[in-house]
């Protein structure tokens, strides 16, 4: 049996969001997290945990609602470094959980979305652009990957890397 781009596509999906195969998986990489956790930026300077989220969180609702055919909401982000926000309120443990919560909606949100494609959506172009969907959404894919690992170097720079798989 062959298996199709979506197939292929939600498996990576799937191991980006919450499947310990090759990879630490967004979910793990920001479970048992307090907001303290997520709010704390390395002396040495850089993101914090809850910015990265932010920032996935955008880019993650503007492409659900381009998946959708809608255009997404809000006010497009200035540029790519607004998205990451304020580092978070080490205090705000509702706002962390509340992100935390949404975060989780919209990966599923995202998953149903992407195995509702059909390979014709996958070779459609993307937007205004010679890309294609397929491409897109790999892309997108590789781009939460990569997030998920600096997570997981912060937490271990901070000493809350406990979980073993």
């Amino acid at each position: 049996m062959t298996t199709t781009a979506t197939e292929l596509l939600l498996i990576q999906k799937d191991d980006t969001w919450d499947q310990c195969n090759w990879i630490v998986p967004l979910s793990k990489a920001l479970e048992g997290l307090t907001a303290e956790q997520a709010a704390w930026v390395p002396s040495s300077g850089g993101l914090s945990i809850w910015q990265l989220v932010n920032h996935m969180y955008y880019y993650n609702q503007r492409l659900l609602s381009r998946i959708q055919g809608k255009t997404p909401s809000g006010t497009p982000a200035e540029n790519n470094e607004s998205t990451f926000g304020d580092p978070g309120d080490s205090s705000d443990a509702t706002g962390w959980s509340t992100l935390m919560e949404k975060t989780t909606q919209l990966a599923g949100q995202l998953r149903d979305q992407l195995a509702s494609l059909e390979e014709s959506d996958l070779e459609a172009p993307y937007m205004d652009t010679d890309g294609k969907w397929a491409h897109e959404l790999a892309r997108w894919i590789l781009h939460d990957a990569y997030h998920a690992g600096q997570i997981v170097l912060l937490r271990r720079q901070q000493g809350s890397w406990n979980i073993i798989f």
